[in-house]
């Protein structure tokens, strides 16, 4: 079956409970997460399961010490936070981003939110004509980021009488790359943002082949190859944290928090693989289902194969007994494992959403099936991902969708759902990884849209599918912005969001079918130790 690996893999048992080494610390929430890597058999893959890294010998031989150190460290960075907003220096905004940059905005949520309604509040149109290249760019992303509209007309101040920007811009470095950042919050139909994109990117491509300044390159480079609102923050982590420390006088205290924070999550994370690989041998399927993938530290669940539409549909224990053997072991640890997580959503949140888990399972089966069958039906590459099991089961571990009083329901989240599975579906299919099938009828959008449309090159059906990637990411971007309205709902759009900016890595192929860059993001993040 060719489907783009699906996500229902991305279920951890992990996820059922609050995780032990994220309790709050200062003002800092649990941590909602989803780690993954695909992978199909000829895929290589240099990370092993055994081979976890020890936790720095600060965290674990003195744990007292360490959380006494990072308490006073968080509390540091926010005394400094909080005063430069007093002031509202361009500098605060440049501490903000920094804080985003280096994974630790969860602990300054409100004094960030603070300081940036502050802004927008006194700030007018007339005064971002004074302000920088820099400055502008660098507000309008944080207040959009945040839920609060700028007008993309600030950018006119920086355009000629032609009505084109100015190409004396282009001795602005650091005022281009915020330009570019700031762009890929843009709308539909925002044309100012997308001539601002196409700019920034091309003068800032040029000054990398002019190759000035070997650093500045370096962080150009990764500007343009990962935005910060289209990419995991702590994938550029690593390499923001070698900039960091010359950055003020905060710069230094910053750092180390942020390595201090890793070095924390690397426990944790190490934990959960651990868990995940316990709960995978324990269910066996890996040992009584041949065609089972058994790679957990890539996935950390079971990839599911085609499922019948009756007991898809029906739910119950009793049609196993109508299934072959080999489907039988599959179908309960289905049954189970999705019972398990509407019991656990229970006692959070005090009911079971259980149809509605039911419900999307049952639409992904029978996408699977249409996939197997190797028809195309409108909308079913996107159900078949497996993006709406995923966050419909997170919406409601979250404790959204109640029905004493909740605010935010399944339907208000539809176009964020099919947003973010849209961007899952096309980054798949131009991935290039090969899967089981390689007739050229694997179904995927690029091959039905050359069928449709006899005589298109690769090439061209291949920029389409990446044009309307971007366009997804417009509507995906509006959309994160109305829901904005439902507070409740925040950790639900930070998740979805983060969903989307982590798939072009699980599709970020190499000639040998590896996936290098995620490769390197799970070894820093989860095993490497840091210097």
């Amino acid at each position: 079956m060719a489907s783009c690996n699906g996500m229902s893999h991305l279920f951890l048992p992990c996820s059922l409970k609050t995780r032990p080494g994220s309790a709050k610390i200062g003002k800092r929430e649990p941590a909602v997460g989803v780690v993954s890597a695909y992978g199909a058999g000829k895929q290589k893959w240099n990370i092993k399961a055994g081979g976890v890294a020890p936790t720095s010998e600060a965290c674990r031989l003195h744990p007292d010490k360490f959380k006494i150190e990072y308490e006073q460290k968080i509390e540091e960075i926010r005394q400094v936070l909080q005063s430069k907003g007093e002031d509202e220096s361009s500098e605060s905004l440049v501490l903000v981003d920094a804080i985003q940059r280096v994974g630790l905005s969860s602990y300054y949520e409100e004094e960030t939110q603070t300081l940036l309604r502050k802004r927008y509040v006194t700030s007018c149109a007339s005064t971002y004509r004074y302000y920088s290249l820099r400055d502008v760019s660098l507000l309008f992303r944080l207040l959009r980021q945040h839920g609060h509209y700028i007008s993309p007309d600030v950018f006119n101040n920086f355009k000629g009488k032609d009505g084109r920007f100015r190409r004396n811009l282009s001795q602005d470095i650091r005022g281009l790359m915020e330009l570019y950042e700031a762009a890929q919050l843009s709308f539909q139909g925002e044309y100012i943002l997308d001539e601002a994109a196409s700019f920034s990117s091309q003068l800032l491509h040029e000054y990398c082949l002019a190759d000035v300044d070997d650093n500045l390159s370096r962080m150009v480079i990764g500007r343009l190859r990962y935005p910060y609102h289209k990419t995991i923050a702590r994938l550029t982590r690593k390499d923001f944290l070698q900039d960091v420390e010359g950055i003020n006088g905060w710069g230094k205290t910053l750092r180390e928090l942020a390595l201090m924070d890793l070095r924390k999550g690397q426990s944790v994370y190490q934990g959960e693989l651990a868990q995940v690989s316990k709960w995978w041998n324990e269910l066996g399927l890996a040992q009584k289902l041949k065609l089972v993938r058994n790679q957990p530290p890539k996935w950390y669940t079971w990839s599911m194969s085609i499922l019948i539409d009756d007991f898809s549909r029906g739910w119950d224990y009793a049609a196993v007994d109508m299934l072959p053997d080999y489907m039988k072991m599959c179908h309960r640890a289905l049954l189970e494992t999705t019972n398990n997580i509407g019991r656990e959503i229970y006692k959070r949140h005090g009911h079971n959403p259980i149809d509605s888990l039911k419900h999307s399972w049952a639409d992904l089966c029978n996408a699977y099936l249409v996939e197997a069958k190797r028809q195309h039906a409108s909308g079913n590459g996107k159900v078949s991902t497996g993006v709406y099991v995923v966050l419909v089961h997170l919406f409601f571990l979250l404790g959204l969708g109640r029905t004493n009083g909740g605010t935010i329901n399944l339907p208000d989240i539809s176009q964020l759902l099919s947003g973010v599975a849209t961007i899952l579906r096309l980054c798949n299919d131009l991935g290039g990884a090969k899967d089981g099938n390689e007739d050229g009828t694997d179904g995927s959008y690029i091959d039905l849209y050359m069928k449709d449309h006899p005589g298109l090159s690769v090439a061209r059906a291949r920029e389409r599918a990446v044009n309307i990637i971007a366009s997804q990411w417009k509507s995906l971007n509006k959309e994160c912005f109305r829901l904005n309205q439902y507070f409740s709902a925040s950790s639900f759009i930070k998740a979805s969001l983060n969903l989307a900016r982590i798939v072009p890595l699980m599709y970020d192929y190499d000639d040998d079918q590896r996936l290098p860059v995620l490769e390197e993001y799970v070894k820093f993040t989860l095993f490497n130790q840091t210097t």
